[in-house]
């Protein structure tokens, strides 16, 4: 019997399938309930004073107002149930909020926000691909001096090497692709804007070659998920992802036991949520 395919693709999918088809599976098609990841949490919660930031007129863009809007997302992630799920406790809490003052404060180093015209924050966008339904969320789109679009993406881990970038910025060329799409025009920039300990912007220039590119990379990974649930042939793949990974429980890697998985996938949704590192 063939598993049900996933009803779109979006950039971090693409990535998850790449990265572990199997943790895919139980992520994307069994929905198995993971626990709430600080680091996540932490994103979630500077976009969201980076995106009241820009709500404000330009001239009110300044160093303070960002931190008022982190104060705001702060306490509107203070009823967020991911939040709440990391059960912080007040020390643990106030570095968290340390932390995401720092990235706010950080930001100021890379952009002058009063000089930014956008046009859409945390805009979803959808296009199909065939029969293919593809969205992402892109988290600033922007025109530019001369009117072009620009898509920027706010990173709040680590800095990428110069051997990484490229494979960092395949999400932001999903994203150029759905401007495309949707739009009719490619966005004359793409950029990550990385907040962590190590400021940096790493910037691209999309070509009607690069989307074409990434058009058929999405359709290889559509093809390979379809034949994956069509056969239920979804395999793990060993990385140092794993160390992070939230059904070790079930993967035969560490000794699990898929089935698991998809007994727990069965259960009426309160009874889902178990501890995944105790395998049900």
């Amino acid at each position: 019997m063939a598993l049900p395919l996933p009803t779109s693709l979006s950039p971090s999918k693409v990535s998850s399938f790449k990265d572990c088809a199997l943790a895919f599976r139980f992520s994307a098609i069994d929905r198995l309930p993971e626990p709430p990841s600080l680091p996540a949490v932490k994103g979630t919660t500077v976009h969201r004073a980076l995106e009241l930031l820009f709500l404000a007129p330009p001239s009110e863009r300044t160093p303070e107002r960002a931190q008022e809007c982190l104060r705001t997302a702060l306490e509107e992630m203070s009823a967020n149930e991911q939040y709440r799920g990391l059960e912080l406790e007040a020390p643990a809490a106030a570095e968290f909020a340390a932390d995401a003052a720092r990235m706010v404060e950080r930001y100021f180093t890379l952009e002058d926000p009063r000089a930014i015209t956008p046009i859409g924050l945390e805009l979803m966008l959808t296009a199909e691909i065939g029969s293919l339904t593809v969205r992402g969320i892109i988290d600033r789109l922007e025109l530019d001096e001369r009117g072009d679009l620009v898509v920027t993406d706010y990173k709040t881990g680590r800095t990428p090497s110069q051997a990484q970038e490229q494979s960092r910025l395949g999400g932001v060329h999903f994203y150029s692709l759905l401007c495309l799409k949707v739009f009719g025009k490619l966005p004359s920039r793409i950029q990550l804007v990385y907040l962590g300990s190590e400021p940096q912007v790493i910037t691209t220039t999309p070509s009607e070659q690069s989307a074409l590119g990434t058009e058929r990379k999405v359709g290889a990974v559509w093809a390979a998920i379809e034949r994956a649930c069509e056969h239920e042939d979804f395999r793990p793949q060993r990385s140092a992802l794993c160390n992070w990974c939230s059904f070790q429980a079930f993967c035969p890697s560490f000794g699990g036991d898929p089935a698991q998985a998809v007994a727990l996938a069965a259960r009426p949704g309160p009874q889902r949520q178990l501890d995944l590192t105790a395998g049900g």
